[in-house]
């Protein structure tokens, strides 16, 4: 282990340039989600499949205020060549469209299977309170990251560092203004067999106009989820020893467990519930939670080395739609790390610079609807 431990610390304090990691480096990935893992796989041989379901999508909105993101899509569809039909609700006064080549993906089997691939090809998992990076190791002198510290035990040091942390990046560097984490809100409903066997054929639904999505009853469990994709909730935390504020979830505990969601947020998914699958719209939530995007301002993801840190890789800002280019994600992150990348997807995927405006608008691909962003109340931050 000391054998290991000094080499590690060799590692750590040779002048590697941003411009060119070597392929001998040692790289600590922080992060196993989709950027993270992505990552790993690409840059120890790049490649993979997931597991997709399709139910079909439909998409509708509030026919005078918000059918503009619908008419865009359907246009987009039947360009394609697979759209099939207008769907119209004249007394609710909806426009929708149906797409029979959509349907969902199972995120969870997806990262799963990712992981497992990862560990195949021997890449390593620290798992328990080491995995839990508490902040960055950077040396003085030179303002290199080394390492990173962790809640339990000796810090881990690298060569090269990416952080992939995703909506908790925040917590470990300054980066608010490029991207920021916001909460959406997520509740389950427990079937029976023969109630979920009843809805096997639905697509999946979402209300732009809510923000509010649903999917079919999930296969073995016959949990019907439904959630909502918006421009969310910020929990303000005080970082870096109380310097700074930023939103983030909790970095110490499992951010589902509590199962809270604020009263407004609740009221909003039993009401769209009661729109999208009114024969449910009643029953009590199985579980509730909410689910943490790491948002950019305008929905682009971020592959790029800090500009003032030395050794520092920042993969993050997935802004809700990392996950739908799982397949791909990691081969633009691996290029961009390498320095192989084209100018244009280096430009699109660079970590921007501080504005000086407050707050962080958030445009995106301009797929969100529903409620507009919020700070979560004292009293709500509590109870997450």
């Amino acid at each position: 282990m000391e054998d290991v431990r000094q080499r590690q610390l060799h590692q750590a304090s040779e002048p590697v340039s941003n411009s060119e990691p070597l392929k001998t480096d040692s790289i600590l990935i922080v992060g196993a989600g989709i950027f993270g893992l992505s990552t790993a796989l690409e840059l120890n041989k790049r490649g993979y499949t997931k597991s997709f379901y399709p139910s079909g999508f439909v998409l509708m909105a509030d026919k005078n205020a918000d059918s503009t993101y619908v008419m865009k899509s359907k246009a987009t569809s039947e360009k394609l060549g697979d759209y099939r039909g207008d769907i119209t609700d004249a007394s609710n006064g909806l426009a929708a469209y149906f797409n029979p080549l959509g349907g969902w993906a199972d995120a969870q089997s997806a990262v799963c299977f990712l992981a497992q691939e990862c560990s195949q090809r021997g890449i390593s998992f620290i798992t328990g309170p080491r995995r839990r990076a508490t902040s960055l190791r950077i040396r003085p002198r030179d303002k290199r990251v080394v390492g990173v510290n962790v809640a339990e035990g000796e810090p881990i040091f690298a060569t090269q560092i990416i952080l992939a942390t995703g909506a908790w990046s925040g917590q470990l560097l300054p980066i608010s203004h490029a991207s920021s984490a916001s909460g959406q809100f997520v509740g389950f409903i427990q079937l029976t067999p023969k109630e979920a066997e009843s809805l096997r054929g639905m697509p999946v639904i979402m209300n732009f106009s809510t923000g509010v999505f649903v999917f079919p009853p999930y296969p073995g469990s016959n949990l019907l989820k439904v959630a909502h994709h918006r421009f969310g909730v910020a929990n303000q935390v005080a970082v870096d020893n109380g310097s700074r504020l930023g939103s983030s979830p909790k970095l110490a505990e499992n951010n589902a467990e509590a199962g809270y969601l604020p009263e407004d947020a609740d009221r909003h998914l039993r009401d769209s519930l009661k729109q999208l699958v009114p024969q449910f719209g009643d029953r009590p939530w199985w579980r509730r939670r909410m689910c943490w995007y790491s948002d950019t301002p305008d929905g682009d993801f971020i592959a790029y080395f800090h500009p003032d840190l030395q050794g520092l890789f920042i993969a993050t800002g997935g802004s809700a739609n990392a996950f739908k280019f799982t397949l791909v994600l990691g081969r633009y992150i691996a290029d961009c790390f390498e320095n192989k990348a084209s100018d244009e997807c280096r430009n699109k995927c660079r970590l921007k610079a501080p504005d000086g405006k407050v707050g962080m608008p958030k445009q995106g691909d301009r797929s969100r609807g529903g409620q507009p962003w919020r700070l979560l109340l004292p009293h709500e931050q509590a109870k997450l």
